[in-house]
């Protein structure tokens, strides 16, 4: 594959001035490894100069909009990461991916937005593969700590035999301007979703005779838990079976179920039934409007109140007449645990010693172990609870 190794930069940040943004320039100024060559980019010359001046660093600043293509071509050209936190993504995200696939760059982001996903998939997975770039979505709380947990419960099962893993996510957490707008844009996509989803499936290849797939049922008792389980529709699930798909450590057959856990049956049909409001809001436009003022971009929780926020994901998983439960956990998972995340992805994508990968890869798959040390080290904690 070409080698991007004689750039400018080792790691460029798009969209620093923003509410996440700005959490994950902290986190890279803070925590890169030693001699690593970043810089901000952005479309506001001021806020950026601002950013860099509160964060004490002696950054190059790289002028890129994401409506100018031109200067996104030139953004991807000068590094060897791109890591992007601008959002909605299937609104502003698709002119950098084409400019990365075509550019050789590797690629980071924070979308849960499978449409994207799947988007990015067929129209620039195969340039990707041609020009060695890995494009890697999906490296916040979604869906780091759901796809590194599996591998990591996976590890901890026997090699060569069929394994199941149901994950179980409980969370406290605060919404984001930005965090908002790509959720309503989401849910008010249906059919581009659908579509997006049939797309891919024409294209992606599936060979082999292993086999993969996700287990879902309706709201069960998980007693381990003491806590009712509810089909979770995130995309965390889809980036667990495309590891699974591409990696033998998963088995011969694996299977996957996501569940959200909640303590009580009632709340747990509160949040339903909020959730399905929420998705027929998104489809009025000036009901989407009106929610949406409520938060603008760059609005998010206080320092504050993102301290009380926490996850875990408790995930369980057999195979070879073996049983493992283990635990992901974190303080604030969708700002302070994301910037963490999306930071460490980034760098170790500029850093370490990683398999030969390319195309549209996912951070089991392209990261693995280097990508799980690095968030440990990050303060994500990864315990096995029983064997």
């Amino acid at each position: 594959m070409p080698t991007n190794n004689r750039r400018d930069h080792d790691l460029v940040l798009l969209g620093a001035t923003g509410f996440t943004g700005a959490l994950t320039a902290q986190q890279v100024a803070r925590h890169a490894d030693e001699g690593t060559r970043w810089a901000l980019a952005g479309r506001n010359r001021g806020k950026l100069e601002a950013l860099r001046e509160s964060l004490g660093v002696d950054v190059p600043l790289l002028d890129a909009d994401v409506t100018d293509e031109g200067s996104l071509r030139d953004l991807a050209a000068s590094t060897r990461v791109v890591t992007t936190t601008v959002g909605p993504y299937v609104r502003y995200g698709a002119p950098l991916v084409a400019a990365c696939a075509r550019e050789g760059t590797d690629y980071t982001d924070l979308t849960g937005e499978p449409e994207f996903v799947d988007r990015m998939y067929v129209d620039h997975h195969a340039e990707a593969q041609r020009t060695g770039a890995r494009l890697v979505h999906a490296c916040g709380f979604d869906s780091i700590p759901h796809d590194l947990g599996v591998l990591f419960t996976v590890q901890q099962l026997p090699e060569g035999v069929p394994l199941s893993v149901r994950g179980f996510v409980r969370a406290s957490g605060a919404t984001s301007g930005g965090t908002l707008d790509s959720a309503m844009t989401a849910f008010s996509r249906p059919r581009q979703n659908l579509e997006a989803t049939r797309a891919r499936r024409r294209v992606e290849e599936r060979s082999g005779t292993r086999r993969v797939r996700r287990v879902t049922r309706g709201p069960l008792r998980e007693d381990s838990l003491g806590a009712w389980a509810i089909p979770l529709p995130t995309i965390d699930p889809q980036i667990i079976l495309r590891s699974a798909r591409a990696l033998e450590r998963y088995g011969p057959d694996f299977s996957y179920g996501h569940f959200a856990a909640v303590k009580r049956l009632p709340v747990a049909a509160g949040g339903v039934a909020g959730v399905g409001a929420l998705f027929a809001l998104a489809q009025v436009p000036p009901a989407r409007r009106l929610l949406l003022g409520r938060l603008q971009p760059g609005d998010g929780p206080s320092e504050a109140k993102r301290a009380r926020c926490w996850f875990k994901v408790r995930f369980v998983g057999e195979g070879g007449g073996r049983r493992v439960v283990t635990e992901v956990s974190g303080g604030d998972p969708g700002y302070g645990e994301t910037a963490k995340m999306l930071s460490q992805a980034a760098l170790c994508l500029a850093h370490d010693d990683l398999p030969r990968t390319a195309g549209q890869v996912t951070t089991a798959q392209a990261m693995g172990d280097a990508l799980l040390a690095r968030v440990q080290a990050a303060g994500i904690t990864f315990d096995v609870l029983e064997r």
